[in-house]
């Protein structure tokens, strides 16, 4: 197989996951840890803490209709400079939001910060795909990710430390050292990849009518997750958004280039990936979402207590960082996939039986188990979806790749909200724990029938 992969010293080697993980770390962070904010922030903006819900629906939004294009840009303009690019827009994009003295500018802001994150993470990954060779992908892969798997976990309490002991701006703040050296870094130890050789025209109207899909598909899963939209303009949305994808598969069957080609499909295990990573998404893709509700209405504890309380799960995917490595290499990406993602429908379904008399360090030991199983998924899943590509595919599948694991992240909340929401029928804590116990229940199954689509994986080109 072409890997196209520039020659690296020893030293860059070792140096290159760090700075592709400080993308992943500053994006993952400053996402998670926003939310506890708002009210802090909607106070000191003079507004309410519903209007700042669009502080966070902007960059969504913006993740949602970049993603598509980060392959093109990175392949146009060459990846090393657009890697650097985006980690500067991110940077000082983070300063002007915590300067920010108005809502509609924080908004401006967060827009700016969203092209910058989804330039930043897509382009990170393409840079371990095209720079490694294809048998060292699984480890590198699971280095650069340990962010997306840890900051959901930490960003919360992370969020409401700063937000006490500092003020809301330390948020955007915390991005600035980490941001410039991450820079730095990057101009002196990144190689330079070269640009493709066949240039393209950039597929504005594939782009456009993908873009649809993504933004109606994002606005229409936030409407069930979190701003519980009426059901007539959720329904709206979500048909548009299944239109616009219906008509960019018409479009890009008769096109020559389009901003993602119909034969990465043709690939097997990048098409099972790609399921795969829906299906399973829907089931622990909402645990970030699930478990602070689990321990702060469930249980009673306070926002610090459930933080602390989930650092477990912090341990245990750091923990699954070694361990898959050695598994895949050892089984081979089929059976571990199949056997991990079944453990993993069993673990979500054992937070049902989590209650106000369960021991606190069975608790624990439960939520650590879960965040090394998770951690296992996460990895293998991904590497396989990726790793079969061609240099030719890489850029693009790359880009879907992102593109799907942002949707899926949206699906897995609103499935989750919206599952809970038919279980809950009164505002008590022992309402609120048999109802999460359901919802527990249901997402379990949902993650164990993945399984299915992971038993059609093929042999793959590393093992």
């Amino acid at each position: 197989m072409d890997t196209g992969n520039p020659a690296l010293d020893s030293k860059t080697a070792k140096i290159l996951p760090w700075i592709i993980a400080v993308a992943f770390f500053m994006q993952m962070l400053d996402g998670t840890a926003l939310n506890t904010a708002l009210p802090s922030m909607a106070s000191d903006l003079d507004t309410t803490p519903v209007h700042m819900q669009s502080v966070v629906i902007s960059y969504a939004l913006t993740l949602a209709f970049m993603i598509p294009a980060s392959g093109w840009i990175a392949e146009h303009f060459g990846a090393k400079r657009v890697f650097m690019a985006a980690m500067c827009l991110f940077t000082v994009s983070s300063l002007a939001c915590g300067m920010a003295t108005s809502l509609p500018l924080l908004i401006v802001f967060r827009v700016v910060q969203g092209i910058g994150g989804a330039l930043m993470v897509p382009t990170g990954r393409l840079i371990a795909l095209q720079t490694y060779p294809r048998e060292q992908f699984v480890d590198i892969l699971s280095f650069i990710t340990m962010p997306s798997l840890v900051g959901p976990l930490i960003g919360p309490t992370l969020g409401g430390l700063m937000v006490e002991y500092l003020s809301w701006q330390w948020i955007f703040f915390i991005n600035l050292p980490v941001g410039i050296i991450g820079i730095l870094a990057t101009a002196r130890f990144m190689p330079t990849i070269a640009k493709s050789d066949e240039a393209t025209a950039f597929d504005l109207w594939g782009f456009l009518l993908f873009g649809g899909f993504m933004l109606s598909t994002t606005i229409g899963l936030e409407g069930i997750g979190e701003f519980h939209f009426p059901l007539e303009i959720t329904l709206t949305l979500l048909a548009t958004g299944i239109i616009s994808i219906v008509l960019y598969f018409c479009y890009a069957r008769h096109k020559t280039t389009p901003i993602f080609a119909i034969s990465l499909f043709a690939v097997r295990n990048f098409r099972i990936g790609i399921l795969g990573n829906i299906c399973a998404r829907l089931g622990n893709g909402a645990m970030p979402f699930l478990t602070p509700l689990l321990l702060q209405l469930g249980l009673g504890y306070s926002p610090m207590q459930a933080g602390m309380s989930m650092i477990p799960m912090t341990v245990g995917a750091i923990v699954a960082k070694w361990v898959v490595t050695k598994l895949v290499h050892q089984f081979g990406f089929k059976p571990v996939l199949v056997i991990n993602t079944m453990i993993l429908g069993v673990m979500i379904a054992i937070y049902s039986l989590i209650t106000t008399e369960m021991d606190y360090w069975l608790m624990l030991a439960i939520f650590t188990v879960f965040g090394l199983v998770n951690s296992t998924q996460f990895t293998a899943m991904n590497t396989v979806t990726l790793v079969d590509l061609s240099q030719r595919q890489a850029s693009s599948g790359n880009s879907l790749f992102a593109a799907v694991q942002q949707l899926s992240m949206g699906m897995g909340v609103a499935v989750a909200a919206s599952i809970l929401d038919c279980f809950l029928d009164a505002s008590s804590r022992q309402a609120v724990l048999a109802a999460l116990s359901s919802t527990y229940l249901c997402l379990g199954a949902i993650a164990f029938i993945s399984t299915l689509l992971f038993l059609q994986l093929g042999k793959s080109s590393v093992k």
